[in-house]
């Protein structure tokens, strides 16, 4: 995610990965040279003048142009909603592993074993819950000295779950070792369900995509919207026409674009979570809560 001060305009002003026009210039060109072909054509070859009924043409564009902006509208929102909603469950992520690392330490002061156990697991469900989410098949290295009792991955199967029910055999253990009592292991029980219960919200956003319809819909009306922009507005902008099409193009490209790139938070683009960065604040908690007291 792009880090910036809101209150710098000569940045934000400034062309950057993320910036839609980017990836819309060779786009941008071909609309301006149709306009251009079709403002010659009407005025230079067909000879149109103020009697051809093709220039109330902007009358259709403008009670067009409020059907079309409310749909880019709740086409924004709607994508920003899921984003948020990221969001909010990455910073669940956070607040249950430093409960869950608290808690350990607390019940378990003595047991470094344990507490080194924890002290990887817990990091790595953030890592883990990251590349499943990504659908990346790479093996995350734990350390250089790995736990005897964390063993490599099926990566053919959850690997989040699997991390979850790592550590709940070891707090069942601990039970029947007794080194917590049956009030304990409901206490952090509560905090690994919520680790699976926002792995599934994760997924229900990165599978749940908008409705193609609806995305298709929008880029259709789009289209044809602006293509017909051309046709009247020769009449009263003249040439001009070319670079108002142009910019109307822009705009309403770029919110689609934007769209599209923020309703699925948990990719690789500029725009997207910053999941790495938050893992790694994850990792340095936990680290900081279970090995200090070691």
């Amino acid at each position: 995610m792009v880090s910036y001060d809101p209150s710098d305009w000569f940045k934000a002003l400034a062309l950057h990965k993320a910036d839609t026009f980017r990836k819309l210039w060779p786009w941008l060109l071909l609309v301006g040279a149709f306009t251009y072909g079709v403002g010659f054509l009407e005025l230079k070859r067909m000879g149109m003048g103020d009697e051809s009924l093709v220039k109330n043409l902007p009358v259709m564009h403008s009670l067009l142009g409020f059907a079309i902006s409310m749909l880019l509208v709740f086409r924004t929102n709607t994508a920003y909603d899921r984003w948020w909603e990221g969001r909010k469950l990455w910073g669940q992520l956070v607040n249950a592993s430093r409960n869950l690392a608290v808690k350990i330490d607390a019940l378990l002061p003595e047991d470094k074993d344990a507490r080194a156990f924890f002290a990887k697991l817990i990091p790595l469900y953030a890592h883990e819950l990251r590349l499943h989410l990504q659908r990346e098949k790479t093996r995350l290295e734990l350390d250089s000295k790995p736990h005897p009792e964390i063993p490599d991955f099926d990566r053919s199967k959850h690997v989040p779950m699997q991390i979850v029910q790592l550590m709940t055999a070891r707090v069942r253990r601990m039970l029947k070792e007794g080194g917590i009592t049956g009030e304990q292991l409901l206490t952090v029980d509560r905090e690994l369900a919520q680790l699976l219960e926002i792995c599934g919200a994760c997924e229900r956003i990165k599978n749940t995509p908008i409705p193609y319809s609806y995305s298709s819909f929008i880029k259709k009306f789009i289209v044809i919207y602006v293509l017909t922009l051309p046709f009247g507005f020769a009449f009263t902008l003249g040439w001009l026409a070319v670079p108002v099409v142009m910019f109307i193009f822009y705009v309403m490209a770029s919110l689609e674009l934007i769209a599209e790139e923020i309703e699925d938070p948990f990719g690789k683009d500029q725009n997207d979570l910053p999941m790495q960065r938050i893992a790694s604040t994850i990792k340095g908690n936990v680290e900081e809560v279970l090995e200090s007291g070691a």
